[in-house]
């Protein structure tokens, strides 16, 4: 999996619309569509496509699009 995928299914998966305004350093946090709710969303994402159980925690302990792909791939 390369990042490039992993951007589009975040992008999807917490409905932001111009997915060309992200890449790996994006904060995350400071998207307009990102809130609470959206943690939920991403587990759920992370579980389905990547068959990786992530907890909010470890979410939370993320800044970055490459951290949370990190945690994907460990």
């Amino acid at each position: 999996m390369e990042i490039k995928e992993f951007i589009e299914k975040f992008a999807e998966a917490i409905e932001v619309e111009e997915v060309e305004i992200l890449n790996a350093e994006t904060e995350f946090r400071e998207l307009d569509e990102w809130s609470s709710l959206s943690i939920m969303m991403l587990i759920a994402m992370m579980d389905e496509e990547y068959e990786k159980q992530v907890g909010d925690k470890e979410i939370k302990a993320c800044q970055t699009i490459q951290d949370l792909y990190g945690i994907t791939l460990s």
